[in-house]
């Protein structure tokens, strides 16, 4: 009805201006009648039940549809708390030797093979070595010598106490038996070294320096080998009944940990047993690629079970705190400061900064901002920092919970309005 009355109000407005009076009262009657409608119609009336915002504080209707979205949690009382890293067992590098030739030859018989146990000096494997027969003969020809200077020594004293040699004839002859005494050692020392032997007869044995077990092996028979030759070792020989498990950590969890601390190691190949074991050293470096700081920790072993290069999981007990714990999926952050939404009332919320610690388990220690019982919003809050942006209402953090919060995977209000761009 008002879009006829309108279209014939703007035909005579232009074609016949003198019947402009009949149609003009029944416009404003139309208009006067449908409650001036026509003039709201630009601007809708605010919904009823919409949240209020003063402050910091979003006010909601008992009957607002949004309430049903939110979800509060209460803050929980300190707690003992655990510290959960990843981790890799390695062999213990203090039980663990990498054998390798000293000398060039071929490998003329295998001895010792993986899952072998081996005991000090135990063969592994022997090779035919010019080089080592080398060393044998320059043992031999030093013995030989040292044998002839001793005699030339003797020769030289008595012609000295018979007055026929001179006293510079003496010196000289000392000097060279003390010269041929120390090649011989030398070369009886660097023989002795590996192996010995009473004849020369090339054959080298490369042998464990180490009790323990062949884990690896890179050798075959008739194979070449070089000591300068690049690439894995011979053998391997270890002790794997004690391992070492490697661990990355949060450079934020650098106070708390301490060298002697003990871990507890679970693996998911055994996922109902732990493995006791002790944090034995912290690096002192956070590694640039990853921004992880570097543990190592020692694990007993005796059943063997545990495996080199199995990936693990360590479990480091920390002491109860003085601080209550919040979920972490309550904290938002904007910029470097935490904030969480609090339940001051029936579907009252108010925007609060915190302080945090590092997080543990889904909970987050609070340093400052909050008590326990205290119930904040875990689900909602970008909604409700929405409508108080919306209102032009700045992030504002009280002095206490200024300083930087530890919060690894909170939701970042800055990444979110970033997105919604």
């Amino acid at each position: 009805m008002m879009k006829m009355l309108l279209s014939a109000y703007t035909y005579y407005v232009r074609h016949a201006p003198g019947k402009m009076t009949v149609l003009t009262a029944m416009l404003v009657g139309a208009i006067t009648l449908s409650g001036c409608d026509f003039f709201k119609s630009g601007k809708p009336a605010a919904e009823e039940g919409a949240p209020k915002v003063s402050g910091n504080t979003i006010a909601f209707a008992a009957n607002s549809p949004q309430l049903a979205g939110i979800h509060t949690v209460k803050v929980e009382a300190p707690r003992e708390r655990e510290l959960i890293l990843p981790g890799r067992l390695v062999w213990d590098e203090d039980r663990t030797v990498r054998v390798y030739t000293p000398f060039a030859g071929r490998v003329s018989r295998l001895v010792a093979n993986v899952g072998d146990r081996v005991a000090v000096g135990q063969v592994l494997a022997q090779m035919i070595s010019p080089d080592f027969g080398q060393a044998q003969a320059d043992e031999r020809k030093a013995q030989a010598d040292l044998s002839a200077k001793r005699n030339q020594l003797t020769r030289v004293k008595e012609l000295a106490q018979a007055g026929v040699s001179s006293a510079r004839d003496l010196q000289q002859a000392e000097a060279d038996h003390a010269a041929a005494d120390a090649e011989y050692r030398r070369a009886a020392a660097r023989l002795a070294a590996y192996g010995g032997g009473s004849s020369i007869d090339q054959q080298f044995a490369l042998k464990s320096p180490i009790a323990g077990v062949v884990v690896e092996k890179n050798i075959n028979p008739g194979q070449e080998l070089r000591p300068d030759q690049p690439g894995a070792p011979q053998f391997v020989v270890t002790d794997p009944a004690h391992l070492w498990v490697q661990l990355d950590a949060n450079e934020t969890d650098l106070k708390i940990l301490k060298a002697g601390t003990p871990i507890f190691v679970a693996s998911n190949q055994y996922p109902d047993d732990t493995f006791a074991g002790e944090l034995q050293q912290v690096a002192d470096f956070i590694d640039p690629n990853s921004r992880s700081l570097k543990l190592r920790g020692a694990v007993a072993n005796m059943d063997r079970r545990l495996k080199a290069e199995m990936f693990v999981t360590a479990r480091i007990n920390l002491p109860r705190g003085d601080a209550p714990s919040v979920a972490e999926k309550a904290v938002f952050l904007d910029g470097i400061r935490a904030f969480v939404f609090v339940k001051t009332g029936e579907g009252q919320f108010m925007r609060k900064g915190i302080r945090t610690g590092p997080v543990n388990n889904g909970l987050l220690p609070v340093l400052a901002g909050l008590k326990e019982g205290e119930e904040v919003a875990v689900s909602g809050n970008l909604a409700m920092e929405q409508m108080l942006e919306d209102a032009g209402i700045r992030v504002d953090v009280p002095e206490a919970a200024a300083a930087p919060a530890a919060v690894s995977t909170a939701v970042s209000t800055t990444a979110a309005k970033e997105a919604k761009k």
